[in-house]
Parts: structure tokens; C-alpha cells; sequence
């Protein structure tokens, strides 16, 4: 099949490269000219494990390609995906002008019957928007071409999207006449040989089952991270508490690690927007209101271990920190609890030296007019004088170090654990005063 993809970032550069590399004729479009002109020298404009080697081996075989023109690329494709941004407008509701565009140019241009994807994250009813926004154009130009409009929502985790595009648990499909839906098995049949993973169903209940699923992954994690609180409070080990309410076939353990909330692309914008689309319906969604504030919240516990431990003012401490991406395996930053923390305790006066493997350079672009944070070359350079280490973000990395140096890197023996990388005991034996969530102090 030949596909144009329109949007490259995280969403569209990795649906395009998966969708060559099962041998189809791609074409990115993208209307900024400095990640296209990136993307053709070789390089990506964002970190994702195994993205590059995929662009670069697909782009050799001549089966992906990168370009701006717009005529061009709805030209190209007998399938379009729209896979742009959504970011939240002022009130929390999905910004659907990037798509609305994108639809707008298709039916400006387009001169052979299209299939028209929506593969962002968008709200209920943006298919009808994306549908008349393609015939207002082909009415101007007083011409019939005919066309479908499928939502066909993405489920990528950042760190791990080659993976899960290439191997999906779940395709879900929003279309509602047979030769569209025919044309979508076809394209999806190279990704689910051993079983039928495509789920079809009408346009509207696909735009809400990514939402849906979003919301309930957060919800998981908030819950856990209110009960790890609690735990604090009562004495209880949240670890134990998971395991025996994971062990639970009905619960499971997936999304049940406490920490210091939620950050990324998806899951804070994702709630608010669907906490918009509901008001917009006249219905109030207590529970996603209760999550979003718990995840406010939880930001700041870090801030306030290391505050009880050191006091208010905290002029000539330094902190070490580890990780600066919301999650490991990326260099996203968005709504990271990093900054946050990094924000918290600047403003109380510390000077912060921090470390991430793969974020440096986007750390170092967003905290570029904070003159009391500067990056350190390596994990153990991060440590060096430091009074105390905050892990902020759960890398590989870090589940390992040598103990013994950190101890006699440190100032203080002190770790506060935002990822509840360690086990107290073994951290009291050895000496450090360990502040992890939701287990018990060492």
C-alpha cells in the first residue's frame, strides 16, 4: 500500500517506519522544514529504542520517505494518516486545529479516492470534523472524490513504541462501511499473524476507548500513589501492599508502582481532555478530577521528604538528581515530575546537580534561565559533594550502582527514592538514611 503519514513525532515517525518495514511505500509529511531536512541527513528528531536503525535501514530500501510539500504528499498516498498534535488549549480540551488542518489540505488537494486515518489521540466526534473539513474543501472546488474517514487510535508507550506497534495487543479499528473495513485488515494483517487483534467498532466508541484507556492507566497509578501515602502514615510497606492486591487476577499488576506521579504527552492531557469533552456532554467525572489533583500532589512528595529532613531553607545544600525524563527509555520532558521537584527546590534556595542518560540535552534547553541547576557528565559526577540524591526517574541504570562510592561521594549518606528502586533494609545496613514512597523509613 502507499501511505502518506502526516506528523512526525513520536506517533507518526513510528507508525511510518513500522509501516515500511513490512514493505509498504511511506511518505512522512511534515511541515516543519528543520525536522525534514533532519530526518533526510539521517539523523531523527527524537529518542525512541530501535526508531533510528528502523528509519535508517527503510529509508535505504527506498520504501520511506520524507518531504514537506504538501501536494506532494496528498498526492502520495492512497491512505493518510493524521498523526499531529493535540495539545491541551487554555480550558484543558484537545486543540484539534493541527488536524482540522491536516484534513483541510487533503480535501484541498486530493484528486483519487482517499482513505483518511485519524490516528491522534482526539476527542469524541473529531472524525465528523475531519469528515466535513475534507467535503467543505471539496465543495469550494466544486469536484466529487470520494473518501472515508477511520479512527484508528494509537497505544505506544514512549521507550517501547517500535515494540508495540510491531507486535500490538490490540488494533482498534472505527469505521462503519465493509470496504473500509476490509482495507484496514489488509493493512493491519502483517502485524497479527498468529491471532485476530483488530476490534472493530463504530467511529465514536474508538475515539473513546483511547481516552478510556489513558484514564484508567492513570486512575491505577494516582490510586496507588494515595495508598502509598497512607501506607507512610500507618506503618504498612506499599511493596507488600501491591503484591498481595497484584496477585489478584481481577487487578493484576500492571501500573501498581508507587511513585512520584505521572508525567508525558498522554496521560495529563489526555485526562483533562476527556474531562472536557465531558462537561462539554453536561456530565461531571468526579473520579478523573480526584486523579488529576492526587497527581498534582504527588509531585511535591519528594520536595516535602527532603524538606522535613533538611528544613525549609535550603541555601548551600546541593541535590543530586537522578533522571529527568517522565519515564525511562526517552528524552520526553513533558509534565515531567522533574521539573517540578527541580522548580520546588531551587526557589528554596539549593543548587541542583542532575544526570539523565539520553535527556541532557532537552534538561538543559528547558532549565536553560535556571542558573542554580547545572548537568553533570555521569550518575557518579552527579553525586560528587552532593548533600543528598533524589531518583527521580526508574533507568536501568540506577538499579545497580556501587553503593559503597555513592556513600563516599555523598556529603550525607541520604537518598530520597522517588521510584522505590532499593530495598530499606539493605540501605540501613549499609549506612544511608533512605526516603522511598511508601515503605518504611530505613
Amino acid at each position: 500500500m502507499k501511505l502518506t503519514i502526516v506528523g512526525t513525532g513520536y506517533v507518526g515517525l513510528v507508525t511510518g517506519a513500522c509501516l515500511a518495514d513490512v514493505g509498504n511505500q511511506v511518505l512522512c509529511l511534515d511541515i516543519n522544514l528543520e525536522k525534514i531536512d533532519l530526518l533526510n541527513a539521517g539523523g531523527i528528531p527524537i529518542y525512541e529504542p530501535g526508531l533510528k536503525e528502523m528509519v535508517a535501514s527503510n529509508v535505504a530500501a527506498g520504501r520511506l520517505h520524507f518531504s514537506s510539500d504538501v501536494v506532494k504528499g496528498v498526492a502520495f498516498g492512497d491512505v493518510h494518516m493524521i498523526a499531529v498534535g493535540t495539545p491541551p488549549g487554555e480550558d484543558g480540551s484537545a486543540d484539534l486545529q493541527y488536524v482540522v488542518a491536516a484534513a483541510r489540505n487533503i480535501g484541498r488537494h486530493m484528486t483519487t479516492a482517499k482513505i483518511v486515518i485519524d490516528k491522534s489521540t482526539v476527542p469524541v466526534g473529531t472524525a465528523d470534523k475531519v469528515r466535513e473539513a475534507i467535503a467543505a474543501e471539496l465543495r469550494q472546488r466544486g469536484v466529487e472524490v470520494p473518501f472515508s474517514v477511520v479512527s484508528n487510535p494509537e497505544f505506544l508507550k514512549e521507550g517501547a513504541a517500535v515494540e508495540d506497534f510491531m507486535r500490538p495487543d490490540r488494533i482498534v479499528i472505527g469505521a462503519e462501511d465493509e470496504d473500509t473495513i476490509a482495507a484496514m485488515r489488509k493493512l493491519y494483517a502483517p502485524f497479527q499473524r498468529n491471532h485476530d487483534r483488530l476490534m472493530v467498532m463504530d467511529v465514536r466508541s474508538a475515539e473513546l476507548t483511547k481516552y478510556a484507556a489513558n484514564a484508567m492507566l492513570a486512575t491505577r497509578i494516582s490510586f496507588m500513589n494515595e495508598l502509598a501515602l497512607l501506607a507512610e502514615r500507618l506503618g504498612a510497606d506499599i511493596e507488600s501492599v501491591r503484591k498481595g492486591i497484584g496477585s489478584d487476577p481481577r487487578i493484576g499488576y500492571q501500573f501498581l508502582y508507587p511513585g512520584i506521579g505521572y508525567g508525558g504527552s498522554c496521560f495529563p492531557k489526555d485526562v483533562q481532555a476527556l474531562q472536557r469533552t465531558a462537561s462539554a456532554a453536561g456530565m461531571e467525572l468526579k473520579l478523573l478530577d480526584a486523579v488529576e489533583r492526587v497527581n498534582y500532589a504527588q509531585k511535591h512528595v519528594l520536595t516535602e521528604k527532603i524538606v522535613r529532613r533538611f528544613g525549609e531553607n535550603l541555601n548551600g545544600k546541593t541535590i543530586a538528581i537522578w533522571g529527568l525524563a517522565f519515564k525511562p527509555n526517552t528524552d520526553d520532558m513533558r509534565e515531567a515530575p522533574s521539573l517540578v521537584l527541580i522548580d520546588d527546590l531551587t526557589r528554596r534556595g539549593a543548587a541542583i546537580v542532575a544526570f539523565d542518560p539520553v535527556a541532557m540535552n532537552e534538561a538543559k534547553h528547558l532549565l536553560a534561565d535556571n542558573p542554580q541547576v547545572r548537568f553533570a557528565t555521569s550518575a557518579t559526577d552527579a553525586l560528587a559533594g552532593a548533600d543528598a540524591l533524589a531518583i527521580v526517574t526508574e533507568w536501568k541504570t540506577f538499579r545497580a550502582p556501587d553503593f559503597l562510592a555513592m556513600k563516599a561521594a555523598l556529603g550525607t549518606p541520604t537518598i530520597f527514592d522517588g521510584r522505590n528502586l532499593y530495598e530499606p533494609e539493605a540501605m540501613r545496613e549499609l549506612g544511608f538514611d533512605y526516603f522511598p514512597v511508601g515503605r518504611r523509613q530505613a
